[in-house]
This record gives structure tokens, C-alpha cells and sequence, in this order.
């Protein structure tokens, strides 16, 4: 029996030690499947668990004109967060939802509420980017609700554009991620964006954050900044031009650069219309807003309101390509000449037309120009003289420059989207160019052009032949203000001789002083310039008109581009349209260049004059004085003596102009109403001036015969001082034609 008992004790035994060992052995590797395998997933939960890691918006870099003036930065904001998880109810759930719907405005109670609907969660971002005053409004909804465990606010950055709809296309904007979307913030990108912060915290027991002696930061680091070519006033003048033009000539839309010759350093580029930086999805375009409600289907009118949006942020003057109709006779002019194929003595009888293959290809002038110059031929547009050159240069010398002067390929310039050439598709490729494409092609027809490369290549003309890489980004400054990169101008190649070149551009002088491009003369400064009206290929019966110049003539500095895309006006001529609009650009830019003018005696007896001083003496010598010297004088008030003139002593105002002589302290009244000063010749806009009591200021073809002034600085019916000056501009429409 005792043996037995013996035997069945050593069996429990074994039993109970293959039990331990068993369990303990499953328990070992348990732990080492949790300790070893798992470790690193198990320590990240309980890290979550136990810790709160928040990143830190980084600031992307600022944007500055060339003169450092802010045009994109990054200002302070938050994020707002719920912890869904410290939510006691439904109810609290509800006012949650509301309340910060009703603080935010953008995002409805229903997305709130359906978002934080899981309690699992700790952290649900509503909303970034949120400003401070709804910040404000999110802290005092806490405090009043006692919602501290349950909503939170993080910080964050938003992109904010201090000037609105300024230089729109070229800067481009931001998403809601902060990442570039368009234009240079698109570009540069990588360059802008900082490198993240983070806010680690610990965590209660209850998933509550604890005081900051449990919390460490990583700062964020800015990105790195640019500063640009475009100068804040020349992009101002341009702008202002293109969307005058937009408007008088009820166009579709109006698109320019401003390039400094020498460097390729662009000083300002736009599109008009343009839009909002701070609100880059609201259209603002009436005309496109009305087709848009036309549209009753939702889906299709989404459809179409995105599509106009995307339209509405595009660049054109990089991205767009047009057939550049007569500007394009300028290169040929130049191959021509360094080829030795024609010469400044060089003539040619147009007769109106000319027979290429079996078609005749019309000069604008039906009836002919008769005997011409080569300098007439291009002051005249005339396109069978320009077919002639481009015969005679041949397929192969004219390809060649066609593919010098930078018309194969793209510019290289520092924006995103540029329009790429493609043979046989945008430009005739020298293996299809035959007899027809080569004659098309020598005044401009059959082939399209981006606005960057046309200007870099007239760049090229009037720099004396070299064509420079274009770029918009001078500089790149750390975050202390640092230099890190200056562009250094690129010469790709040189094109021409700057004997040809000088030759090209004294041409281009005579086409605006007395040929096609009449329109954008201006007193005092030497212009060079070629007039372009193409029909375009995609739309029939419409027109782009365009203008290229450069000033001054004698020493060029700056190259200007104007392209008119559909315009519905009387008019749709480079020279009529375009040249005025080119015309006012360059002559405020050579102004606030502080390029000073040199009057011609011509000139100088048809602008303005310097007013005398005739104070302190009597009303009848001030009058005989200022009669004299060939002003009219308006006397306010009943005295018999000046005691102060406006314009004062030493003033230029019009030969004929107007000085209002007061003879009482104290005037009261001393402003009067603007009148209509369009639609007159240049004495005839001046007497109404002059009745009125005020002066003008004569822009634009003033030396021409016919001209007709088209628009005011100052609105007819606007209050102001007596005396003043109004610049009124003038325009021609005889001897402008170029299509």
C-alpha cells in the first residue's frame, strides 16, 4: 500500500512540476513575444498613451520685392482639436458641435459632431489656419463652458499676402497644408518650406495633459526667404495698364512683362484679370460669374466654377503660347541683316501682294506701299517684303536664328508651367518647313510663341545680342537675413552682332516715331518698338494685338511686352491698342528709373512751359504777364492784388495752360468739377481744360497730327483743386494698321 501511495505522490509530483514548468515556460515566452518581438509596437502605444506629441507649423520663408517689400508671409494662427474621449455625453457632444460651428462658420455642427462621434480618439483636428480672433472666440467658449479637457487649440501658420491681388500669377499661393500651389510658392516649394517643431508632453492617467514641467519643444525653423526682380512700382504700372486695357477694350483677357534687358532679370509680369492671394477660390470676374449662372445642373455648375478658377490662376505670359503676327518681322529683319542677305540701303516695290507657290499672300496695305526702304518696309509692316528676306535667307539660315534666338525651346525662367515648343506642332520643324511654312513663318503666321520667349529674344536684339536666361528670384536669405544664393546673370549664347543689333533697334526707333507703332511714343525719350495683330488659330474672328519695345533707343535698359488676347473694341491693332498701353509703361518706368528726359526742339515747342511768378503785384500786370508769355490766368476773388498763384513759380504745366491767381486770404472754395476730356484733339482738350480751370498734361503720340485723346487720370465729374494738372492720353488710329 505504502508503495503505492509512493508511486502515485512521485506521479503528482511530475504532474505538478509539468504544470509549473509548462505554464512558467508559456509565461517566459509570452513575455519575450511582448518584451522582444512586440517591443517596439507595445512602446509606441504606451507612448501614445502616455505622452502628447503636437508638430509645430514651421513659417515658410517670406517673399519680397526687389526693394525687400513683403509680398507673402507667414503669420501666427492656430488649430483647433477636440479630444473625444473626455466627452461625458451626448449633450456635451451637441454643444460642442455647435458652438464651434457657429465660431468657424465654415464647417457645419453635422461635421463636427459626426467627427468626434468615436470616443476611442483623444485627438480630432477640426480645423487649422484659424485666425486670432477666432481663436478669442474659442477660448472664451472653453472658459464659459468648462471644456478645457475637450477642446484644445495648437499653433499653427497661415499664408497671408499683404497686397491682395498684386502680382498674383507670378507669387502663386498656398493649400491648406501649407504647401505651394501655384506660381513661385509652387516653384520653390522645398526652398519655402521650414522644417517642423514639435510640443511633447506628458499624460495622466486619465489621458490629461500635464503642467508644462512635463513638456518639451523642438522650435520650428523658418524657411528660407526670396527676394525678387519684380519691383513693387513697375508691376504697379503694368497692372494698371493692363487692366485699362482689359476694360477699354472689352478683352478677354491682357497679359505683359517688363524685362531689364542686359540681365534678364524680370522687373515686373502680370495677367489681367487677375485674383485675390488671401481668397485665390472666389472669382470676381462678372462676366465669367454671369455664364456661370446660366448653368442650373450642381455638379456641372462645381464643374464649371473649377475649371474657371484653375483658368483664373494661370500665368499666361508663361504658360500660354500665340501666334505673334508682325513683331516677328523684327528677327527676320535681324537674320537678314547678319546673313547679308538685305541692308539698310536695301528697297522693295510692294505692290500689295505676292505669289508664294500657288497662293497670294496679301500685304495689309491692298493697294501697295510702292518703292520702300528696308527701314520703311518694317516702319510699314509690310509683309511681302518680310516674305522676300525669309526667300532669300532660305529654310536653313532662317531656322537657324529661328532656333538662335530661343523659339525651339523653353526659356528656363524660374516659374512653374512654362509652355513648351514642339515641332510641327507649335513651330514648323526645318525638315517640314517648305516653301509656304518659310514664308508664313518670315512675317510671323503659322507658328506660336510664348510671351517670355519673345521678350527674351528682344531682349536679345537690343542688348546687343545676347540672349540671357530670364529668372524672378535674385536672392535667397535665411532665416536671420542672411545671403545664401544670388543669381548670377546667364548669358545662353550670342545671336546677333551688336552691329546688327544697333541697326535692328535704330529701325525700331523709326517704326514708333513715324511708322506703326506711333502710339507709343513719348516726348522726351527715345523708344524703339515693333507693332504685332494676329488672327488666332484656335478661334476664328478673333484677334490678339500686341506691342514690343525697348527704351531708351540710344542705350536700352528695358524691353516691355503688351498682349491683348480677344479684344471686342473698334479697334484690334497692336498699334491702336497695344503701343499706347506699351507707350505708359515706359514712360513711367524710365521715369521712376530716374532716366531723365531729352526734349527734342519740336517736342519742347509743343509740351509744356514754366510758369512765371506773379505774386505781389496787381491782378492787371499778373495778367499781362502770364498773356505774354502765352498762359491764361483765372482770378478767385475780389481783390486787386495776387497773393498767391497756383501752380506756383517754376511749375511745367501746357503751353496755353491755365494759373489761378488768388486774391484773398482764406479761399474757401477752391476746387471745381473735372469735365470730359476724350475724344479731342490735343488744343481742343486743352481749351476745355483751361476753361475749366484746370491744365493738362499730354501723353502719348502728342507730335502726331490726328490724334484723339481716349482717357484721363482724373474722372470727369471728380472734385479738384483749381489749377491742377490732368494727364490726358492720346492716341492715333491713321497709320497704325499692321494686320
Amino acid at each position: 500500500m505504502s508503495r503505492v501511495n509512493s508511486n502515485l505522490k512521485k506521479r503528482c509530483a511530475s504532474a505538478i512540476a509539468f504544470i509549473l514548468v509548462f505554464g512558467f515556460g508559456l509565461d517566459i515566452c509570452r513575455l519575450f513575444y511582448f518584451q522582444v518581438i512586440k517591443a517596439d509596437e507595445y512602446r509606441t502605444e504606451a507612448e501614445a498613451q502616455q505622452l502628447s506629441d503636437t508638430v509645430v507649423s514651421a513659417d515658410r520663408g517670406v517673399i519680397y520685392d526687389a526693394n525687400m517689400n513683403v509680398l507673402a508671409e507667414s503669420a501666427s494662427a492656430w488649430l483647433v482639436y477636440v479630444n473625444p474621449s473626455k466627452i461625458k455625453d451626448e449633450a456635451q457632444k451637441n454643444l460642442v458641435a455647435t458652438g464651434l460651428s457657429k465660431i468657424l462658420g465654415d464647417v457645419t455642427a453635422e461635421t463636427i459632431a459626426e467627427k468626434i462621434s468615436n470616443k476611442e480618439y483623444s485627438y480630432v483636428k477640426i480645423k487649422s489656419r484659424i485666425e486670432y480672433n477666432a481663436k478669442t472666440a474659442i477660448s472664451e467658449f472653453v472658459k464659459e463652458n468648462e471644456l478645457y479637457e475637450v477642446i484644445g487649440l495648437d499653433p499653427d501658420t497661415k499664408r497671408y499676402y499683404p497686397f491682395g491681388n498684386f502680382a498674383s500669377t507670378v507669387i502663386g499661393m498656398t493649400n491648406s497644408d501649407n504647401n505651394g500651389r501655384a506660381g513661385l510658392e509652387l516653384k520653390y516649394n522645398d526652398t519655402l518650406t521650414g522644417v517642423p517643431g514639435r510640443i511633447i508632453t506628458a499624460k495622466d492617467a486619465n489621458s490629461g495633459l500635464m503642467s508644462s514641467n512635463y513638456e518639451t519643444k523642438f522650435d520650428a525653423e523658418q524657411g528660407t526667404s526670396l527676394v525678387l526682380t519684380i519691383d513693387k512700382s513697375v508691376q504697379y504700372y503694368l497692372e494698371k495698364g493692363l487692366s485699362q486695357a482689359v476694360k477699354d477694350n472689352k478683352a478677354a483677357s491682357a497679359y505683359g512683362i517688363v524685362m531689364e534687358v542686359d540681365t534678364g532679370a524680370v522687373l515686373a509680369m502680370a495677367t489681367m484679370p487677375d485674383y485675390n492671394l488671401n481668397e485665390p477660390s472666389v472669382l470676381t470676374d462678372k462676366a465669367i460669374l454671369a455664364e456661370l449662372s446660366k448653368i442650373k445642373d450642381e455638379d456641372e455648375y462645381d464643374v464649371a466654377y473649377n475649371n474657371a478658377v484653375y483658368l483664373m490662376w494661370r500665368n499666361r505670359a508663361i504658360s500660354d503660347t500665340y501666334e505673334p503676327g508682325s513683331v516677328f518681322k523684327i528677327f527676320t529683319a535681324a537674320a537678314g541683316l547678319e546673313e547679308g542677305v538685305v541692308s539698310s540701303s536695301s528697297t522693295y516695290n510692294c505692290t500689295g501682294s505676292i505669289r508664294v507657290a500657288e497662293n497670294i499672300i496679301n500685304c495689309h496695305k491692298h493697294s501697295g506701299h510702292g518703292t520702300q526702304t528696308f527701314t520703311q518696309g518694317l516702319m510699314n509692316s509690310c509683309n511681302p517684303f518680310f516674305i522676300t528676306i525669309g526667300q532669300e535667307l532660305g529654310t536653313d539660315r532662317f531656322y537657324k536664328y529661328f532656333e538662335a534666338f530661343g523659339f525651339t525651346e523653353t526659356t528656363g525662367i524660374d516659374l512653374p508651367a512654362e509652355a513648351e515648343p514642339a515641332a510641327d506642332i507649335t513651330y514648323h520643324s526645318k525638315d517640314k518647313m517648305g516653301i509656304a511654312q518659310l514664308s508664313s513663318s518670315a512675317f510671323g503666321q503659322t507658328f506660336q510663341v510664348s510671351a517670355v520667349q519673345m521678350i527674351t529674344a528682344v531682349s536679345a536684339v537690343a542688348n546687343g545680342g545676347r540672349l540671357m536666361q530670364p529668372y524672378v528670384v535674385a536672392k535667397k536669405l535665411d532665416q536671420d537675413g542672411n545671403t545664401v544664393y544670388e543669381t548670377t546673370p546667364t548669358v545662353k549664347r550670342q545671336v546677333i552682332s551688336e552691329n546688327t543689333s544697333e541697326t535692328v533697334i535704330g529701325m525700331m526707333e523709326m517704326v514708333v516715331a513715324e511708322g506703326t507703332g506711333k502710339n507709343a511714343y513719348i516726348p522726351g525719350y527715345r523708344v524703339a518698338g515693333k507693332t504685332g495683330t494676329s488672327e488666332k488659330l484656335t478661334v476664328d474672328g478673333q484677334y490678339i494685338a500686341s506691342f514690343v519695345g525697348c527704351a531708351p533707343a540710344d542705350d536700352p535698359k528695358i524691353a516691355v511686352l503688351i498682349i491683348i488676347d480677344e479684344p471686342q473694341g473698334a479697334s484690334h491693332g497692336g498699334g491702336a491698342i497695344a503701343a499706347p498701353v506699351a507707350g505708359s509703361v515706359i514712360e513711367q518706368t524710365l521715369k521712376y528709373m530716374n532716366v531723365e528726359p531729352v526734349y527734342t526742339d519740336d517736342e519742347l515747342s509743343k509740351i509744356n512751359a514754366v510758369t512765371p511768378d506773379v505774386t505781389n503785384v496787381s491782378v492787371s500786370a499778373a495778367k499781362n504777364t502770364l498773356s505774354t508769355e502765352g498762359f491764361t490766368a483765372r482770378v478767385v476773388g475780389k481783390g486787386d492784388k495776387v497773393i498767391t498763384q497756383y501752380p506756383i513759380k517754376g511749375q511745367s504745366i501746357p503751353m496755353g495752360g491755365v494759373v489761378v491767381l488768388y486774391t484773398e486770404p482764406n479761399v474757401k472754395d477752391t476746387t471745381s468739377v473735372v469735365p470730359n476730356l476724350t475724344g479731342l484733339s490735343i488744343s481742343e482738350a486743352n481749351a476745355r481744360a483751361v476753361n475749366a480751370g484746370y491744365n493738362i498734361k499730354v501723353s502719348g503720340a502728342a507730335l502726331d497730327s490726328e490724334v484723339v485723346s481716349y482717357r484721363q487720370s482724373v474722372a470727369e465729374g471728380t472734385k479738384a483743386e483749381l489749377g491742377s494738372t490732368i494727364t490726358v492720353y492720346f492716341k492715333t488710329t491713321t497709320g497704325v494698321q499692321d494686320d
